[in-house]
């Protein structure tokens, strides 16, 4: 029997699934609309958060929820809650949702197939006569990606209390410019962001629809992957700084090139990573700068950012740990000064055993082969996991490939994963 939530927790009924109609080819029309709006040519998108594109594709998604009358509300992060009110408004809601920020030059469905499938999932339900008896609400969470603030999941980890609001106002981008600056010119600055923290049961369940964004879906041609457990992510910021100079005039003995010192601890960082015993382990150096940035100019100054995960904290930390010390040993050693921050170390979230048998249970109903697994990338389940029941539905997309404008999943993959989606709310708002 299915599991669905009652006023007194989850329990086991026999509901019916609904008879649901997944318009494709309106979805997919909202998928290539959105990735119109973009800071890069097509196929590419670029959707940098409170960027012209990124406060166009936020207003286009509330129209399409207007559209169909959700109750659209705002908070003071920028995160954005669409709410189809159900027939007894005093239950705790069952939520849904993703991103629709992009990092530079990504594809189309990251994010997105999470914010519009949910939306599908909602208008398919309202067209087939279903009446939920708790409210069901769209959540676009602000700034997954990390591209402005070096911090990813902004707003869900506001939202868990994760992120405080003071440490949030003293958050800078590469210009300098304030998360404070920035959301008030975006129209948000008259919202408190002592108010954007959620109490711990706000929601009853969530469940994020996402791109898998590895290859095991597609390999072993299972439509629905199950995520059991979210990896535990961290980022590091580090700034080298040496002495500049001429390079026609500085001999390679006397000097202190902080380009070269940031060479080496990038390749550390790779080795920390291989050889510390742990298949699950990755570790990148995405962000490289350099100063001046002259060709004839001894760098003088560098500025690496590092992703390490793990689905293993403890081993996470290990890694971290020895990245810090081999950092350490290369700056003093190159005569270089090393500013070293961590900018978040996360725990894994282990998504609800519960919620997992209820998307099981809802495949297995509608006869679609599906499989459990692990997400090594981090999403914002991560952080409503602190709120809620939280847990993922994975479909394939083509050789795994992700952040990067080849990304794609079929039209049939993201509405087999909506239909799944569908139905899982479906149950969980039921009672």
């Amino acid at each position: 029997m299915p599991i669905v939530i009652s006023d007194s927790g989850l329990k086991s009924v026999a509901d019916p699934l609904p008879s649901i109609n997944i318009d494709q080819a309106r979805l997919q029309n909202w998928i290539e609309e959105l990735a119109n709006f973009s800071d890069s040519a097509s196929p590419s998108v670029t959707r940098v958060l409170f960027s012209y594109p990124d406060l166009k594709a936020r207003a286009y998604v509330k129209r399409l929820c207007s559209e169909i009358d959700l109750h659209i509300r705002e908070d003071g992060a920028g995160n954005i809650f669409a709410r189809w009110e159900g027939s007894n408004t005093a239950l705790p809601p069952v939520g849904t949702g993703s991103h629709i920020d992009a990092i530079p030059n990504a594809g189309r469905f990251d994010g997105t197939v999470g914010v519009l499938g949910g939306l599908e999932a909602i208008r398919a339900l309202r067209e087939s006569g279903f009446r939920p008896a708790r409210s069901i609400e769209l959540i676009v969470f602000t700034s997954e990606e990390p591209t402005r603030f070096g911090i990813g999941c902004l707003g869900s980890r506001m939202l868990s209390g994760i992120l405080a609001p003071n440490a949030a106002r003293k958050l800078r981008d590469p210009e300098e410019k304030s998360f404070e600056e920035l959301r008030s010119l975006a129209g948000y600055g008259g919202k408190s962001l002592e108010d954007v923290k959620l109490a711990r049961g706000a929601y009853a369940a969530f469940v994020e629809l996402h791109i898998e964004q590895g290859p095991l879906l597609e390999k072993e041609n299972v439509p629905i992957g199950i995520v059991t457990a979210i990896a535990a992510p961290s980022t590091l910021r580090l700034v080298l700084a040496g002495i500049g100079g001429h390079a026609g005039a500085v001999l390679m003995s006397e000097r202190r090139d902080a380009l070269v010192a940031g060479a080496e601890i990038a390749l550390l960082v790779e080795q920390a990573a291989l050889h510390n015993g742990s298949a699950d382990t990755v570790a990148t150096t995405g962000i490289f700068r350099i100063e001046p940035g002259a060709v004839n100019s001894i760098p003088s100054r560098a500025r690496l950012e590092i992703d390490v995960r793990d689905t293993d904290a403890a081993i996470r930390d290990r890694v971290l740990d020895k990245i810090e010390k081999s950092a350490r040993e290369v700056s003093r050693r190159r005569g270089i000064e090393l500013s070293f921050e961590v900018l978040n170390a996360d725990p894994p979230a282990a998504c609800d055993t519960r919620l997992v048998s209820v998307i099981e249970d809802v495949c297995g109903e509608l006869k679609i082969l599906c499989r459990r697994m692990i997400s090594r990338a981090y999403h914002d389940s991560l952080f409503m996991a602190q709120i809620c029941p939280t847990a993922m539905i994975f479909i394939p997309c083509r050789g795994g490939v992700s952040h990067r404008p080849d990304e794609y999943s079929s039209p049939q993959q993201v509405a087999k994963g909506t239909e799944v989606l569908s139905h899982t709310l479906a149950r969980l708002s039921s009672h």
